[in-house]
C-alpha cells in the first residue's frame, strides 16, 4: 500500500491539487465523509487524533477503512493524527494504519529530529508513512471567539525544514505558516512566500501538509496548493457540521429512532466534505 499512496500524492503534486484528510470518530462522520468521495470519484484520507482513536478504538477505525475500501471501491488512506506517544504510534502501525503523524513540535529541533528518527524506523519496516511537524501550530479544533496571534518565531523555518527532512527522511511535512487549528472570528493569513521558501529547500525530499485547513479563504487554499501544498487537514468545520445537523435532527425528528436521526448530520458532514473535495482539486 505504502507505493500507492505514494503515488496518489505524486500525481496530485504534479497536478497541483492536494488530497484531503478528514478526521473522524462516529459511524455518521464516517458515512459522510465516504460518501463525498464516492461520489466525487476523489481518493481520501480518514484521520483520527489520540483522543478520537481512543474512543473509536484502532482495529474499528481500520476495519471501516478496509469497508471503505471494499463496498465504496474507493482509495481510503488512514492516517494517525497528531500521535505524540511513541507506544501509542506503534499500537496505531501493529493495529494496520497506512500513515502516521508524530507531532513532536513543541520539542526542540534536536529533539523533535531524535523522535522522529524512532518513529520512522519503526514505521518504514512495517510500511507505514510518515508524517512530521516542524513550527507551532496553535489551537485545537473547534470554534475559538478570541483572536488568535501568530508570531514569526512559531512558524517553520526553510532552512530547518531541510535539515528536519534530510534528517529524518519523512514521508509529510506538516508547516507552520500562519495555519492553526480551528476556526477564529478573524483568520490568520498565510505565508505565501515562507512556503514557497520551504518548497524550494525540501523540493521532491517530502510531501507538505497544511493542518488547520477549516475556515481559511479559498483563495489562500488555492495559493498554498499552487506553493507545494499537497495535503489538506479539515477537521473543525466537519465537526460543526456535524454538531449542526445533529442539533436540526433532534429538533423536526421527534421519534427515538437512531438512524432517522443520524441521517441528517451525516449528509451536513458530505456536504462539507465534497466542497473540500471540489476547493482541493484546485480547477
Amino acid at each position: 500500500m505504502r507505493d500507492k499512496i505514494i503515488k496518489i500524492f505524486k500525481q496530485a503534486q504534479r497536478e497541483k491539487r492536494a488530497i484531503g484528510q478528514f478526521n473522524f470518530s462516529t459511524i455518521s462522520q464516517f458515512r459522510g465523509i465516504v460518501a463525498a468521495a464516492k461520489k466525487l470519484g476523489q481518493p481520501i484520507i480518514l484521520g483520527t487524533s489520540e483522543g478520537e482513536s481512543s474512543f473509536l478504538g484502532f482495529k474499528t477505525a481500520v476495519a471501516l477503512r478496509d469497508i471503505a475500501r471494499e463496498n465504496y471501491k474507493l482509495d481510503v488512506i488512514l492516517n494517525l493524527d497528531h500521535g505524540k506517544s511513541f507506544e501509542y504510534i506503534k499500537e496505531a502501525i501493529k493495529s494496520g494504519y497506512d500513515m502516521v503523524h508524530f507531532d513532536g513540535s513543541s520539542l526542540s529541533l534536536k529533539e523533535n529530529i531524535k523522535e522522529t528518527k524512532r518513529v520512522v524506523s519503526f514505521a518504514k519496516k512495517r510500511g507505514v508513512l510518515v508524517e512530521g511537524e516542524l513550527g507551532y501550530i496553535k489551537g485545537s479544533s473547534t470554534f475559538h471567539q478570541e483572536k488568535i496571534e501568530i508570531t514569526q518565531e512559531e512558524m517553520t523555518s526553510p532552512e530547518d525544514a531541510k535539515e528536519f527532512i534530510d534528517k529524518t527522511k519523512v514521508d509529510f511535512l506538516a508547516v507552520a505558516i500562519g495555519n492553526a487549528h480551528g476556526i477564529y472570528k478573524e483568520m490568520p493569513s498565510l505565508d505565501q512566500e515562507r512556503l514557497f521558501m520551504i518548497k524550494n529547500r525540501v523540493s521532491q525530499r517530502a510531501f507538505l501538509v497544511l493542518h488547520g485547513g477549516s475556515g481559511i479563504q479559498k483563495k489562500e487554499i488555492k495559493k498554498a496548493i499552487e506553493n507545494g501544498i499537497v495535503k489538506i487537514n479539515i477537521n473543525t468545520e466537519t465537526r460543526i457540521a456535524w454538531r449542526e445537523g445533529l442539533e436540526k435532527a433532534l429538533k423536526k425528528i421527534k421519534e427515538v429512532t437512531p438512524y432517522k436521526i443520524l441521517s441528517i448530520p451525516e449528509k451536513e458532514v458530505e456536504r462539507v466534505v465534497k466542497e473540500k473535495i471540489i476547493l482541493f482539486l484546485n480547477k
